[in-house]
């Protein structure tokens, strides 16, 4: 009988046992729950001590190439104007000129107020290149706009991913019944600055691999599953058929032609092609996390590259600033989504830094002011 209640007791505290350990296992993982963060969250600040050179103004006046005025036709541009004195922007290139009216409306506000400090591109419509009026009511309005006062086209993404023609057919970057914009961008002596495709991790399964998981997170439109899109590589090989086919044509490859993490590739088709230009908008990080290859790369390429920034905020300049010019280590981009690595200075000469500042596109937009900028020394 003892050894019935011994039994009884040695069951009674193993199962006492098992149930205080499943409930300890329970409590600690519903403490470990509510200590984790998500990765948006996290925002660890740095124990690195090293030499900061933060930067609110360019070394030199700045032509930026690739910005973004949705208002333009009614907006003060005496404030702005304000904003990129104090960057020492000299020039702002809006590439949302839109056509027609709105351009026009653009254009008179900007030769009203401040001739000197902007520019405005036409964008035009493509998906209208199998109606009746094609290529005439375009090559008509691409030649009314230049009239006006245009200094280039602006070709948007859409291009090559989403824009159909009337059989509901994409419309390739290269199609062929495009070329007679492109010729006549020749002739009128304007560039074209083409933003073709995505960063290439857009394509790419979203799981822990993808750099890009993040920004696919928080802006999930942004993924290009291939059974609605075409792939990465077609795109670019249309892109670059595209500035094969029209050598007289100047083309500006915008974001660093998304190759901006494979820079050996991007050189190889700038050694091809003298007629493409490039510029940094919105792929800053790219550069930034490889300072000794960007450095080498950009002081290469040194005549071929412009200043971009894309979405505007005075704010956001300032990591350009640094990154070109200073040799700063470790330092934050400013969108966590688009880079959540640490950026490096790259130091740039300063013969390479007015290039890419200002140089080039003087030699892209000969009618700009010159006396907006400094006499070069010989």
């Amino acid at each position: 009988m003892a050894r019935w209640r011994i039994r009884r007791w040695l069951l009674a505290a193993v199962g006492t046992l098992a149930f205080l350990g499943a409930a300890l296992f329970l409590i600690g993982r519903i403490q470990y729950r509510l200590n984790v963060m998500d990765v948006e969250e996290y925002e660890p600040v740095s124990s690195l001590k090293v030499p900061q050179h933060p930067l609110t103004r360019a070394r030199y006046p700045f032509v930026d190439v690739h910005n973004h005025q949705w208002l333009m036709p009614i907006q003060n541009l005496d404030k702005l104007v304000g904003e990129m004195d104090e960057l020492n922007m000299a020039v702002m290139v809006n590439l949302s000129g839109f056509r027609g009216k709105l351009l026009e409306w653009s254009l008179g506000n900007v030769h009203k107020k401040q001739a000197r400090r902007f520019l405005v591109f036409v964008n035009l419509d493509f998906e209208k290149l199998d109606e009746p009026g094609w290529p005439g009511e375009a090559l008509a309005q691409l030649d009314e706009a230049v009239k006006q006062g245009a200094s280039g086209l602006k070709v948007y993404k859409s291009l090559g991913l989403s824009d159909h023609d009337k059989s509901g057919k994409r419309i390739a970057v290269d199609d062929p019944r495009l070329d007679p914009i492109w010729a006549r961008c020749g002739e009128l002596a304007i560039p074209v600055l083409i933003h073709s495709g995505e960063p290439s991790p857009f394509w790419l399964p979203k799981d822990k691999h993808n750099e890009r998981w993040l920004e696919l997170k928080q802006e999930p439109g942004r993924y290009r599953p291939a059974d609605r899109f075409p792939p990465f590589e077609t795109i670019l090989g249309e892109q670059h058929h595209l500035f094969r086919k029209h050598p007289k044509t100047r083309f500006i490859d915008a974001h660093l032609g998304w190759l901006g993490n494979d820079l050996a590739r991007l050189g190889q088709l700038l050694d091809e092609l003298p007629n493409v230009y490039t510029e940094i908008g919105a792929v800053l990080a790219e550069l930034g996390r490889q300072p000794r290859f960007a450095q080498k790369w950009l002081i290469r390429y040194q005549d071929r590259v412009l200043f971009g920034k894309d979405t505007y905020s005075k704010e956001e300049y300032y990591a350009y600033f640094r990154v070109l010019e200073t040799a700063d280590e470790y330092f934050d981009y400013y969108r966590k989504r688009h880079a959540h690595w640490k950026l490096y200075g790259l130091e740039l000469p300063d013969a390479v830094l007015r290039k890419i500042y200002y140089r080039n596109a003087l030699t892209l937009f000969p009618h700009l002011d010159r006396s907006l900028f400094p006499t070069d020394p010989p």
